[in-house]
Formats: C-alpha cells, structure tokens, sequence
C-alpha cells in the first residue's frame, strides 16, 4: 500500500515536472502580450485677467470667484511633476488694474505663472494691447516655453517659438501654441510691420517638423471654438477639423466653460476667465506594437487609449496662503492705488436704478454716465463728434467720494483714445451697425431686447449729434432724425471728426466690418493725451484737473428710442412679474449673452395661467 502511494506520488511529480515548462512558456507569453500602460494629466488655464489675488479691485473688495491664489491651492493638490503638464492659453496681463503693473520688471501675472511652474503659455489678444514692447518684455518675463507660432517681427522672425516638446512619465508631448489672427482688427498700430499669418498654415509647416517626436499631441490656442468675424482659422473648431492628429485643443478667449467637446475626433476644452475654472485634462496610453509597417515613427511611440475631462472650480478652493505671502507687495501696490480719491460726486447716481433688472437703463435710454464718458473724449480729443460704449451692465457712479477704483468700474478697458475723420455718409453706415444691438421689436412685445450675436461692448453711444433709434426697422434702417446740435441735418457729405477707443478704431479701419477699402474714415490721430494715458486716465484727469474734483450728472437727451409701441399697462405688469420673480429674462444658451428675447403678452399670460 504504502509503495503503491510512492508510485503515486513520483508520477505526480514527473508530471508536475513535465507541465510546468509548458505552464511557464505560456505564462510568460501573456506577460508580455499584455499592452504597458501609462497616464498623463494636463492641467490647462486661460483668460486669468489679471486676477493674481482674490480682490477685485475695480470695486475695492474681495473676490473668491477665482484667483491664482486659490489655482495655486488646486494645482498643489493635484500635482505631479512627472506625469504633468500645466498650460495657459493666454489673455493674462490685461483687466483687474493689472495695468498698474506694466512698468515693473516682472509683471505679477507672469511672475505667478512661473511660481506655479507653468510648462508653456501662449500670448492672448490682449498681450497686444500696450505695444509690442511691452508684448515681448511678457513673453520675455515667462520661465517656460512661451509659444506664439503665427506672429513675426518685420524681419520674418517669429516673436516666440510655435511649439516645444515636453517628455513626462517617458511620454513625448508636443503643444503647438497659436493666437487668433484677429489681433490685427484689435490692435493693427501696435502690429504696424509685424506679420500675422494663418494658425492651420503654421501648425502644418510645424508638423511637418516634428513628425516621429511625439507621442501626444496638444493645440494651445487663444482663440474660442467659432471662427470670429468670418476669419478662416480663427476657431478651435477649423482646427480640429483640419488637424484630427491633435488629441486635445485647449481653446480660450471667449471665457466659456467647455469640459469636453469632441470635434472631429479632438477633444476640445475652455475655461471661464478671472481664473474661476481650471480644466483637468487626463489621458491613458498604450506602448504601441512596432513593425507593423503602419507607424515608421522611432519608438517607443505610446497612443492615447483613453481620455476624459473635468472642471476644477477654483471658488471651492481657499487661497493657497504661501502664494498670498508672496504676492503680497504687488495686492498692497494695487490696492493703495485703486484707493486714491480724486474727487467728488453731487447730486444723483450716474445711472438711475433700472426699470428692469438685467435691462440697462444705460442701453436704452440716454444717462449720465455715457455722456460723462463721451464728455471726456471730445475735451481732450478737440473732436466734433464721440462714440462710447457700456462695457459692464451695472456701471455706475454713487454720490461721494470717487476713488480711482470707481473710475476702472465706469470704464472697464485699458483704451486709449482715438481720432478720426468721417463723413456723414460713414456715420450713418457706422451707426446703423451698432444700432444692429437691439432685437426688432415685433408685435406682442413688452421689453426691448438686445442681439445675442452683438457684444455689450459693440453698441455705442454717440455724443456731438441728435438722433432717433426706430427698433421697430430691420436692422441697416432704424437710424432716424440725424442732426447736428443745431438742428440742421447731418448730409452724406458732411465732414467732421470722431473721437472713439482704439478698439473700436482699429474695428471700423479694418475693410468688411463697416466700410470697405475704397471708402474707409481717415485715421487722424492716435493715443491721444498719452502723456496722461489712457482713457480711463483721462477720465481721472478730467475730474482733477478740469472739473476741480467736483463733478455732477448732467444729460443732453440726445437720443431715444422710438418704436416700441407697447401697451403700457401690460409692460408694468411685466415689470411687476419679473421683480417678483413669476418671470424671468431670457438668456442664451451659453449664459453670456442676458436679455436675449423679449418677453410678451403671451409670456404673460402663460405665466398667469400657470400661477392659478
């Protein structure tokens, strides 16, 4: 019996012997079948605005909507240095009195994104707003690789490199950098001789350099999603379509959250502006097989398996308090600054409390405030006529004392001022462009609306004539009752000066957007009063030195609207409503865009019904 078990157990371990060879062959086999793995996490900025601190310092006060501070407190929480890459699409230096700064030998918002150990960066449109000086000492000012592949000096040089290539976790990464050729309608006199070419022209000469260096490919670009004023090229959306190779495109410029949007087989990501959002970005990859004849590229060559995106709110973060500590003496300097009073109002608001919530009395009706604004630019411009805009909805200015802050809150933008030369005939064209503003007022409405395709900042408010604005025409037809103070008509050949924002400048003297070549206004004078600045300068200047300290609200009432033929009764009963909250004011769908539709006696009476 017992020799009967010996048997036994010897056959078993012969046997075991004979397998396991087999066993571990095919073991090791599967080993090596099985695909290696690896990850990589983006993390990508864009449009911060000058919001190195949590301060807004337009109003003087506390802003936890987003910071760098508190961008600090989530990049530190999610950091790793070698598995990521931290990307900002640009717009930096510009907004939240980050002007202020321009003369210090590092800008705080650069000096931030080399704190936080941003890898790359592209300039935005507004990095050319102070004059290409002041563009390449930012670029300069930047620690990583700053990227700008589609501008060059008058030389043919391009100002930054358009691409560089970053290896993280043993993975090639390729981020091309672009901005949107549009900054020559924004700023074509700071881009005087300098050359801006096609983003999707560049990026194909780029790849054709780089092609077998990269593993992933990521677009950096300063530009939204649509194309802007018809320009080939300038969305995120004809680059995806032209380039299916890139693996994310991280736009920018238009301050609109996007997580993912897939076009063309590219993920597309955006992020809100003053640093409220940051977007994480993370892929997986695979080692791909080599010899397959499919890829020649040099290996190892990993492809993208896997990806999915996230918005990090930085609301929900504290502010980092080391990034507090050292930002510091820059928050005290703006803060000093925007504290300065330089005068006095007496009397009533600039703008008187709105009629509606979310409808401007500034935008329908003549204020205070625009023609303050308008005052200013024809004193120091000397011209006949001025053009400005409301660039922040609930602009005002309260009785009492006015710092220097409380003029960034009534004038937004760092402009400067512009004069022109116009016939009547132009101005006409001009006005009929911005009046497109206004939604046509059709039978059943009880509010005026505003376009969603028009910018707050592109309807302006004329000053030097009298006239009439019939919202009830199609737009192109709805100026009326053009005059002159005096009363005698504005004539198509009539010629006069025209004070108005080099934004706005830059927009009218670019052919297509108003007038064409052959028949452009003529540009007479430009950054008027630099010695003093820009226009907000101006502004502050105008109330020290010309009205004393002491200003007070006055208007000329030289426009209004007519066409609006409402029922009176029923329009107050909409205020009423909509006060009440048992109606609200349509907004678009990308929440940018308020007061987009008008509300009518049908809402009014769906709102009754539903109330019962």
């Amino acid at each position: 019996m017992i020799g009967k078990r010996i048997r036994s157990a010897l056959f078993l371990l012969i046997l075991a012997a004979a397998i396991t060879p087999a066993f571990r062959t095919y073991a090791g086999d599967a080993d090596e079948n099985r695909a290696e793995e690896k990850t990589l996490t983006i993390l990508a900025t864009s449009d911060l605005h000058g919001k190195f601190y949590p301060w807004d310092y337009a109003l003087n006060e506390e802003s936890l909507s987003g910071s760098m501070a508190q961008l600090a407190a989530a990049v530190n929480e999610i950091r790793d240095p070698e598995t990521m890459l931290l990307l900002d699409a640009g717009d930096t230096i510009q907004d939240n009195l980050a002007d202020l700064f321009l003369d210090e030998e590092i800008h705080p918002m650069m000096a931030a994104l080399n704190y936080l150990g941003y890898d790359a960066w592209v300039t935005g449109n507004h990095e050319y707003n102070y004059g290409m000086d002041i563009t390449r000492k930012t670029i300069d000012s930047f620690a990583g690789k700053a990227l700008v592949g589609n501008v060059c000096s008058p030389d043919g040089s391009h100002i930054a490199d358009g691409y560089a290539i970053f290896s993280k976790n043993g993975i090639r990464v390729a981020v091309i950098g672009m901005v949107t050729p549009n900054i020559v309608k924004w700023d074509p006199f700071n881009l005087d001789g300098y050359i801006v070419t096609d983003p999707a022209s560049e990026i194909r000469k780029i790849l054709g350099q780089i092609d077998g260096q990269y593993d992933v490919l990521v677009g950096l670009m300063h530009m939204g999603i649509k194309n802007q004023f018809n320009v080939e090229n300038s969305g995120a959306a004809d680059l995806a379509q032209a380039f299916p190779q890139f693996d994310v495109i991280i736009a920018s410029h238009d301050h609109t959250l996007i997580d993912d949007e897939e076009i063309n087989g590219v993920m597309i990501v955006e992020n809100q502006n003053m640093a409220q959002s940051m977007i994480r970005i993370d892929l997986t990859l695979e080692k791909a097989k080599t010899g397959t004849g499919q890829d020649t590229r040099p290996s190892p060559l990993w492809q993208v398996t896997g990806r999915s995106a996230e918005a990090v709110m930085t609301a929900d973060y504290a502010p980092d308090e080391a990034f507090l500590k050292e930002f510091e003496p820059y928050h005290k300097m703006a803060v000093a600054d925007c504290q300065k009073t330089i005068g006095e109002l007496k009397g009533a608001p600039l703008v008187p409390e709105d009629d509606i919530d979310g409808i401007p009395t500034a935008q329908i009706e003549d204020t205070a405030l625009m023609d303050f604004i308008n005052e200013v630019q024809l004193y120091y411009s000397g011209a006949d006529v001025s053009a400005a805009a409301l660039f922040v909805k609930d602009s005002n200015l309260y009785p009492g004392s006015i710092r220097k802050c409380d003029v960034t809150h009534i004038y937004k933008y760092t402009n400067t001022l512009y004069k022109l030369e116009m016939t009547g005939s132009q101005l006409k064209r001009y006005m009929e462009s911005t009046a497109r503003y206004y939604n046509t007022f059709r039978k059943g409405d009880l509010t005026i609306s505003f376009n969603p395709e028009i910018s707050i900042y592109s309807y302006d408010v004329f000053a030097g004539v009298n006239y009439v604005i019939d919202i009830s025409a199609e737009p192109g037809s709805r100026i009326r009752d053009l005059t002159w103070p005096d009363g005698t008509p504005v004539k198509d050949d009539d010629v006069f000066t025209i004070a108005l924002n080099n934004f706005r400048s830059s927009f009218l003297l670019t052919p297509g957007n108003v007038f064409e070549e052959d028949d452009m206004p003529k540009l007479l004078e430009v950054d008027i009063s630099s010695n003093i600045g820009g226009i907000r300068d101006l502004i502050r200047d105008y109330i020290l030195s010309v009205k004393g300290g002491v200003i007070t609200p006055h208007k000329d009432n030289n426009w209004h609207i007519i066409g609006n033929d409402w029922d009176e009764q029923l329009h107050q009963k909409v205020v009423e409503m909509l006060k009440s909250g048992k109606l609200t004011l349509p907004v678009s769908e990308d929440g940018r865009a308020y007061n987009v539709k008008a509300v009518t006696e049908a809402d009014v009476r769906a709102a009754e019904q539903s109330g019962e």
